[in-house]
């Protein structure tokens, strides 16, 4: 049996996991879901202060809050920086790290570096006109708009994320991330949902700094094709590959 700390990626809290974690647990493992300081139950703690130290203070305090046994550490999406903050402070609990459509981030970068000039410049301008300078609203989770990140996603679905989303603090977006050196070689898996593989060794290889990261003996792969939110698009499968992680046939790169 493992335990796993599930953390959600941006607007949601611990209720994106609920089909994830059933599954997990139906295969005999624990599963936490973790909802981040400002986000879903724990809105009212949202304020301008909310960054990116907060939120990994709240994941290493699921880890250590889960028993004295290692913890597999899963980050969908946005969740990537306080989960590797986290991971790199935790280096006796973790035992893997899992990023499901997502990634760590080189030391001294913050999320927003990661973006296009012109995508950068939209998520700036949304935060001023619509989140009052300190937040990023809720999507509009449009699927014709969208349909590669949507994709497998039903119109329930769709309105489920639209009305229990909550806005993301923008300061988890803005604060670069410090990261040791060396870093750890805590293992590492990598579900990949809207990005092949080839891709993302091919971006590695052309030297882009963020994939690079993505790569070397600490890392395994898997890929899961559907849109950018799994847990809801395909549960059953995501819980699966997670088991799968936690266990010895996971070892070593492929």
């Amino acid at each position: 049996m493992a335990t796993f700390v599930l953390v959600p990626g941006f607007w949601l809290g611990a209720w994106a996991w609920e089909e994830v974690a059933a599954g997990l647990r139906d295969e005999g493992h624990e599963a936490l879901p973790v909802t981040l300081t400002g986000l879903a139950e724990r809105a009212d703690e949202l304020t301008p202060e909310v960054g990116l130290d907060a939120h990994i203070a709240d994941v290493v305090g699921a880890v250590e809050s889960a028993g004295p046994g290692p913890v597999v550490l899963v980050a969908h999406s946005g969740a990537n920086m306080a989960v590797t903050g986290a991971a790199d402070r935790l280096v006796d609990r973790v035992s893997r790290v899992v990023y499901v459509d997502s990634g760590p981030m080189p030391s001294g970068m913050a999320g927003i570096d990661f973006r296009a000039p012109d995508d950068r410049a939209e998520l700036e301008k949304t935060v001023a006109e619509a989140g009052d300078g300190w937040t990023i609203p809720v999507p509009a989770f449009d699927a014709d708009t969208d349909p590669v990140n949507l994709a497998g996603l039903s119109a329930e679905r769709l309105a489920e994320m639209r009305r229990r989303g909550t806005p993301q603090p923008f300061a988890t977006v803005t604060q670069p991330l410090r990261r040791p050196e060396p870093l750890p070689g805590t293992p590492r898996t990598l579900v990949l949902c809207t990005i092949p593989l080839p891709a993302v060794r091919q971006m590695a290889g052309s030297g882009n700094p963020v994939f690079a990261m993505m790569t070397g003996p600490e890392w395994t792969y898997r890929e899961l094709p559907t849109g950018h939110w799994p847990m809801f698009s395909k549960p059953r499968e995501l819980a699966s590959l997670l088991a799968e992680s936690a266990g010895p046939e996971s070892a070593g790169p492929e």
